[in-house]
């Protein structure tokens, strides 16, 4: 099942969204290319309602996500779960208005804080329609247990910053799925300048303890849990040079031009690596995770890195 294709304001069309039966009930809304504020949600069907998983960086591409939920599952209550507070999983969720919404408790802090972003000055031109603040008003910290009819969808926060200081995975045990937010990309670059190298690695850690056969990442097609190790290699190598870099006292930026990708570097929105590395650097100097850094210059940065154009952007 498709919905319409997007074109960038580039006149380059990008491949419709795709819902995908990941398994018994449970569906991936998976949106090519999965490149910046491009991102998958989901969602589990069950009698009584539909339990969905985040929500889209536009106004366009929510209504049509929402549209493929009705095409599957009819009319009927809606529960929302946002994997943490980026504009990309949470700037639709006012189109569900009688929905209840989950999240962290800092994933509402974070939401009510940021607004909606309309960031065209670091990114190419997008058009984000009509866009409310609806931020999560059922939360928690650390583990949530939901249930569509009696099919259970365990909530989990690892009480570390990664992605974010707000991620939640949402895993649904008897069907082996793991629904992981952007503690997981696939064929896109990690991404952690909001949360934490370190952490990152202890949540990859604990997403292989749950044994899922079929991941749907934050961005990318569902996978298996080998991007898990996959992601943790990146990370491990940003670490690496990070090390080197705060060793030689240069710069994230000057680090970063000067880092062969070599294998990563066929993976989209590569300028990520300089956002990585400010916060790789900063914890190599003592930041722990989630601490505040300057999150401005390191986009700054990343546009330098780009030839000092706004980054691709195609939502």
């Amino acid at each position: 099942m498709t919905s319409a294709g997007h074109d960038d304001p580039h006149g380059h069309a990008l491949p419709p969204p795709r819902t995908v039966e990941v398994a018994e009930g449970v569906y991936g809304y998976i949106q090519p290319d999965g490149s910046w504020w491009i991102n998958n949600t989901g969602f589990v069907v069950g009698d009584s309602g539909v339990l969905c998983i985040d929500t889209c960086a536009t106004e366009a591409r929510t209504r049509a996500f929402l549209a493929a939920v009705d095409a599957v599952a009819g009319e009927g209550r809606r529960t929302l779960v946002n994997t943490h507070h980026h504009g990309d999983h949470t700037n639709g969720n006012w189109l569900l208005p009688y929905a209840t919404v989950i999240g962290h408790e800092r994933c509402r802090q974070a939401v009510l804080e940021m607004g909606i972003m309309r960031p065209d000055g670091l990114f190419e031109p997008v058009d984000w329609g009509n866009l409310a603040v609806a931020a999560p008003f059922v939360t928690f910290e650390r583990r949530l247990n939901v249930y569509v009819d009696d099919l259970l969808v365990e909530l989990h926060h690892f009480g570390t910053a990664a992605h974010t200081t707000n991620d939640v995975v949402a895993w649904i045990p008897e069907r082996k799925v793991l629904f992981t937010g952007d503690l997981v990309f696939n064929g896109g670059t990690p991404f952690v300048l909001m949360g934490s190298v370190a952490g990152s690695l202890m949540v990859l850690d604990r997403l292989m303890e749950f044994g899922a056969e079929v991941l749907v990442p934050g961005h990318g097609p569902p996978c298996g849990p080998e991007m898990i190790d996959i992601v943790g290699e990146y990370l491990r190598f940003v670490q690496d040079a990070a090390a080197e870099a705060t060793a030689a006292g240069i710069s994230p930026l000057e680090a970063a031009r000067q880092i062969d990708l070599g294998a990563y570097r066929s993976l989209t929105d590569p300028e990520r690596i300089v956002g990585n590395l400010h916060r790789a650097c900063a914890e190599c100097v003592g930041a722990r995770p989630g601490d505040p850094i300057d999150v401005a210059a390191a986009f700054l940065d990343m546009v330098t890195y780009n030839g000092g154009t706004p980054l691709r952007c195609l939502a």
